[in-house]
């Protein structure tokens, strides 16, 4: 069924999003979507003069591809996959999956040649550095279930959240994008926590829905080896179709040391994908304002108003600290006072403390001024 309101995300995504351009090519990824909003973009990317390409893929097909998949058959489907992406100039994923742990039972060492053939070369290496791309969900009863809300109040939620005015956003987030830029020096405190690390002259990035939908966060990456101390993540994480709860990383010299959480067999296994995985690739704060509580999808815990996260993985090549990796995986911590609190600080000044930002130029990210 169609619904209006996804007709107007469809026109944010092609003009906002990807600005895309007439003749130019778009290829629209939907996992386990096949009508409502892939429609929607067919059209508005037609409106653009632009060239849908669409390909629609299930993750119960995906499973039963990755069970007993060769290196063979992987190195085959990273060919077609990569020409694929190297014939557009946008990228629009989109996912409804019906079950989010569909590839939670995939054997580790399948997942493991699936990341090192196809997600890294084609989607963390090409996609992400070649084309402008950005990532959403689509609402559906899974996710309504795993928010803890009725079908009908997700999808307000949804349409709400990912059609903010984020060019009002990307105004605010400016003084953010400067202070980060000018900063050295980075402690992050809170329950468990006491994390030490350098950000000097690695780039930020603001994020105001070009890149995910829902957005509103401001990233960077940590100088690789000057991480040290302790983290305690407070936010459950679906990765990989399997949920990590209670993650506690302990670094020396940049890299995790020690790490404590469940389950603890698959988050060894994750840590343990290369030499990268203990390195992070990212650190960033959100403050979507409507977002307020993780419902187990990073798309749209990572932007929870008063959170950060920190990444351990692959980076970006905008704020590229040399990491590599076949993984990025952000790891969300909320430190409004709810979920006990905490301090953010640059250069030996809290900028934001439990969740909101005290410097008075970065005051136009809290919630009431995102809102007003």
């Amino acid at each position: 069924m169609r619904d209006p309101r996804a007709a107007r995300l469809a026109r944010l995504v092609v003009r906002h999003s990807t600005q895309l351009q007439p003749g130019e090519a778009v290829l629209i990824e939907s996992f386990d979507v096949a009508d409502g909003l892939v429609l929607d973009l067919i059209d508005a990317v037609h409106e653009a003069g632009a060239i849908p390409v669409v390909s629609l893929r299930s993750n119960a097909v995906i499973r039963g591809q990755l069970a007993r998949a060769t290196e063979a058959q992987l190195k085959v489907q990273a060919t077609l996959e990569q020409f694929q992406m190297e014939q557009v100039q946008a990228y629009v994923g989109l996912r409804g999956a019906d079950n989010a742990a569909e590839l939670g039972d995939v054997p580790a060492d399948r997942m493991s040649l699936y990341m090192q053939h196809v997600v890294k070369p084609v989607h963390l290496d090409y996609r992400v550095n070649h084309t402008r791309w950005v990532v959403l969900r689509y609402p559906n009863g899974a996710m309504a279930q795993a928010a803890n809300m009725s079908t009908e109040q997700f999808e307000d939620f949804y349409f709400r959240v990912c059609t903010l005015d984020y060019e009002r956003m990307s105004d605010a987030m400016e003084p953010l994008k400067q202070r980060m830029d000018k900063t050295d020096r980075v402690r992050i405190k809170g329950p468990g926590t006491d994390l030490r690390f350098s950000i000097r002259g690695i780039p930020s990035v603001k994020c105001e829905g070009r890149r995910n939908l829902p957005d509103g966060e401001c990233y960077t990456a940590p100088v690789r080896d000057s991480v040290e101390g302790v983290i305690s993540y407070n936010t459950p994480s679906l990765y990989l179709g399997t949920t990590f709860e209670n993650l506690r990383f302990t670094f020396e010299g940049g890299r995790i040391v020690a790490a404590e959480g469940s389950p603890a067999d698959r988050l060894r296994e994750v840590l343990d994908t290369d030499e990268g995985a203990r390195y992070i690739g990212e650190f960033s704060l959100g403050f979507n304002p409507c977002i307020t509580r993780p419902i187990k999808d990073t798309l749209f815990d990572e932007k929870i108003a008063g959170s950060l996260h920190f990444t351990p993985g692959q980076c970006y090549k905008t704020t590229d600290n040399g990491n590599r990796s076949r993984i990025h995986w952000d790891l969300v911590l909320i430190q409004r006072p709810e979920y006990g609190g905490g301090e953010v600080w640059f250069d030996d000044e809290p900028i934001r403390r439990d969740g909101r930002f005290v410097v008075p130029e970065l005051e136009g990210l809290n919630p009431e001024r995102l809102m007003s």
